[in-house]
């Protein structure tokens, strides 16, 4: 199998969160609003409220993005499931208190806003786009329902010209309804993705109008072919003119192209341009292109549309495996769920990016967007700081996983969902393949394979380009009923102890990891004795961060790692998870208050875990990593066993306490898989004072250390931020790590002081976490308890210029005050 692509973006031209939208130049010929502000909100089924006069006064006023149940309060009664998680392989059904994050998500709410349309009238076309609404949007303008769509990850839209009044306000009403038992994690509630007012001229390309292939890239050239549809009235031919630009990062006209619609092109013009010596687009250089049309009817201007891609080839090569722009690599992947833990499912992008930063350090080059579309926001980033991605489509198929899922709408919606996925993303580069299902019940059922050929041929129809996988976790049926077979990409779910065998049964040659490890752990946590264990559990309803226990059915990072280096055919993993989110708390499934994941490398809060540092060391080849674990505060421990581990890309290292070397180890092949990726020193005694690791290179020499100090009693609070600097938009985001320090600068790692945030200037407190999946404290009231010493605050700019101040305190405790400053887009 042989698939080579490159691709693209459609991106606005304006964006004006306001409620009564000014006068712009008629010569515009698209006009482009976000519509954020001014919006009235109620929970609740309100008959009425689609009808244009209703009276709204006494709703809640929000800005979308908008989750309404991240607010909370926390309840092991909101969607309480009794279910039997197969995946887990349980024999029985029990109460499942945390599974969807115990968050009031369950029921209607209603979305009301005036809509001004500038400039529409006779010739003019208005269309709503929705990045996604969740759940089972129904859309109203003027009383008149323009449409309706009900998976709540899928970006769509509806043209509503029919229903406006080309004077005077219009009223745009969303209602929105959330089923019980609908989901296995937080799904989140409202206009949770942005909302778009597009304004054009009857004649205009519409949503998603292009497309962007590179049929040939060599170091010289590469050929860009660019298909465009065209919309004008009653869909009647008119001897249209398209001429497109391709311009680099700064603005530089690289080649142009002018196309003629002839009544034989099914509205549809075809561009075949050359671009000199194309600069490739890769996670390590990810160089983007533009290209702009302009669309006329003779010389009057119709239209303009900009598509953004990025050029690249790659290879699925039976026996070799993966290569990008010729350079054979393996995923190094995480999958991560849509929420942004203490924000909820609301899109923020600077918390996203926040997200692909750390996860950059860490070495990740690949996101699998576990079980739904993207928001758009994320990858845009992707495009712009390099991760590949896998877009996953659905989490159920015809047989359901829950009660009310998506299976509901399968036979109905699941085509229309998945043209709207392909046309929306395929234009980006980040985007490597699709997947059309995770651990779908279908595998193992009669006439599941027919189901997957179909929905990869509808993938195939939209996009030829990009290869097809699916998370399969029952592979033994997969594999006999030639479901996995069917795939343009074998994807096998905690299966690495069976990859030799599914590739010496599969056609394919070569075996992905759609979702690996499943390792659990809580930040700071560290249980003894230190053993290897599945589904353990503990009174205090956390896991071990010695990163060595997992659940019945996954395993630790290294089982995966060896598999990953010692076998050429498989070609990454895409580790569950990147971050905690909120749901889904196994090993605590049945345990409240837990409601939130143990299995991300990073907590909820953002805050690497010490398997974070494993990862690091693996996949971050250019920085060097040394991280020792664990803190070496244990009173009433003293000369007991109390292991320290080592995670370091270093070959060796050597121990010490107080001063008294444990030996030197070195990483090496052995029976236990962790012995290649870890130095362990299991038979430690504790003693107060300190630890310290001394690195050692291939040649031997002492080239790094890191020390553990005994912390004493709580001190002062420290403050840092991931950044100080901020756009003064209204929703750009600091986070500040609050640290319970000693006397010395010492982390406390069990302190777990109340703290206050007070944020003055041109800023405001948005939220706050501490990574702890049983806290029940909410996360937009500015206090909370420190888990393990530390918890993370998250400041949000106002739209105007200054300077911004968070105050953190707690009772005992010297506070902590860190300056900001918030500055115009431009200026930053």
């Amino acid at each position: 199998m042989h698939i080579t692509h490159f691709i693209g973006r459609a991106v606005v031209t304006l964006s004006l969160p306001l409620l009564a939208l000014p006068h712009l130049a008629t010569a515009q010929a698209r006009q482009e609003y976000l519509l954020t502000t001014n919006w009235k909100f109620t929970k609740g089924d309100v008959p009425e409220a689609a009808k244009p006069d209703f009276k709204d006064a006494k709703w809640q006023t929000v800005s979308v993005p908008h989750d309404w149940a991240i607010y909370g309060p926390f309840d092991g009664n909101n969607d309480l499931q009794k279910v039997q998680i197969e995946q887990n392989q349980e024999k029985t059904a029990t109460l499942k208190a945390g599974r969807t994050g115990g968050l009031p998500f369950i029921g209607t709410g209603w979305y009301r806003r005036q809509l001004a349309v500038p400039n529409f009238g006779p010739g003019k076309r208005a269309v709503l786009l929705f990045d996604g609404a969740m759940s089972d949007a129904h859309v109203f303008v003027n009383g008149k329902e323009v449409g309706s769509w009900p998976y709540g990850y899928n970006s769509f839209s509806f043209d509503i010209t029919d229903a406006l009044q080309a004077s005077g306000n219009n009223v745009l009403a969303v209602r929105l309804q959330n089923q019980s038992e609908a989901s296995r994690w937080y799904p989140g509630a409202g206009l949770y993705r942005n909302v778009h007012l597009i304004v054009t001229d009857d004649v205009h390309i519409p949503v998603w109008g292009t497309y962007i292939t590179t049929p040939e890239i060599n170091a010289d050239f590469a050929k860009v072919k660019l298909r465009t549809q065209v919309a004008t009235p009653n869909n009647a031919f008119q001897p249209l003119r398209l001429v497109t630009e391709i311009k680099d990062a700064q603005g530089q006209v690289l080649t142009t192209s002018t196309a003629t619609l002839a009544a034989t092109d099914g509205q549809e013009f075809e561009q075949n341009l050359v671009l000199p010596k194309p600069q490739l687009w890769s996670p390590e250089t990810p160089v983007l292109y533009t290209a702009s049309s302009k669309l006329y009817a003779g010389e009057t201007l119709k239209d303009e549309y900009s598509t953004r891609f990025g050029v690249r080839s790659f290879k699925f090569e039976a026996g070799k495996g993966f290569s990008l722009n010729g350079q054979l690599r393996k995923f190094k992947g995480v999958c991560n769920h849509h929420d942004l833990g203490p924000l909820g499912t609301a899109i923020n992008t600077a918390a996203l990016r926040r997200q692909l930063v750390l996860l950059k350090d860490m070495g990740c080059d690949a996101i699998r967007t576990s079980h739904n579309m993207p928001a758009p926001e994320l990858v845009k980033l992707c495009d712009e700081m390099g991760f590949m991605l896998m877009v996953e489509s659905f989490d159920e198929w015809k047989s359901p996983k829950v009660k009310n899922g998506y299976s509901q709408y399968f036979d109905a919606w699941s085509e229309k969902d998945l043209v709207n996925m392909v046309h929306r993303d395929r234009n980006n580069p980040s985007v490597i393949m699709w997947s059309i299902g995770n651990e779908v019940p279908d595998q193992s059922a009669p006439g599941g394979g027919k189901i997957a050929k179909r929905l990869q041929d509808i993938v195939h129809r939209e996009d030829p380009t990009r290869p097809v996988t699916a998370g399969m976790d029952r592979i033994d049926a997969a594999i006999n009923n030639n479901f996995a077979s069917v795939l343009d990409i074998a994807g096998f779910n905690y299966k690495p102890m069976r990859y030799e065998q599914a590739n010496d049964k599969l056609p394919q040659g070569f075996i992905l990891g759609t979702e690996t490890a499943s390792t659990v752990s809580s930040r700071g946590a560290y249980m003894f004795p230190v053993v290897t264990a599945k589904q353990k559990k503990y009174p205090n309803n956390q896991s071990s961060s010695y990163d060595l226990e997992a659940c019945v059915w996954s395993q630790t990072p290294d089982e995966e790692f060896v598999k990953q280096d010692d076998l050429p055919y498989v070609i990454g993993e895409f580790v569950w998870t990147g971050f905690d989110y909120l749901g889904e708390p196994t090993p605590y499934d049945e345990a409240w208050p837990s409601h939130s994941s143990y299995f991300g490398i990073l907590d909820l809060a953002g805050l690497p875990k010490d398997r974070f540092y494993l990862y690091r060391a693996k996949w971050n080849t250019a920085s060097p990593t040394l991280h020792v674990l664990p803190h070496w505060t244990w009173p009433g421990r003293e000369g007991q066993t109390t292991p320290v581990f080592c995670y370091t890309n270093y070959p060796s290292a050597e121990l010490f306490v107080n001063g008294q070397s444990q030996g030197r180890q070195t990483k090496g092949p052995s029976d236990k898989p962790q012995t290649r990726y870890r130095l362990m020193w299991n038979d430690v005694k504790y003693a107060p004072g300190s630890i310290k690791v001394v690195a050692y290179d291939a040649q031997g020499k002492a080239v790094a250390e890191e020390t553990v100090r005994t912390a004493g009693k709580p001190h002062h609070i420290k403050l840092v931020a991931d950044q100080t600097t901020l756009t003064a938009d209204g929703e750009d985001l600091a986070y500040v790590t609050a640290r319970v320090e000693d006397k010395d600068g010492n982390l406390c790692p069990d302190a777990t002081n109340q703290l206050q945030m007070a944020v003055s200037g041109a800023g405001k407190f948005r939220a706050v976490g501490n990574g702890d999946a049983t806290s029940l404290e909410l996360f937009h009231v500015p206090q909370m308890h420190a888990f393990h010493g530390q918890l993370v605050a998250t400041v949000q700019a106002t739209d105007k210029a200054g300077n911004v101040q968070l105050k953190v305190t707690g009772k005992g405790l010297k506070p902590g005050v860190i300056s900001l400053k918030t500055q115009a887009a431009a200026a930053k």
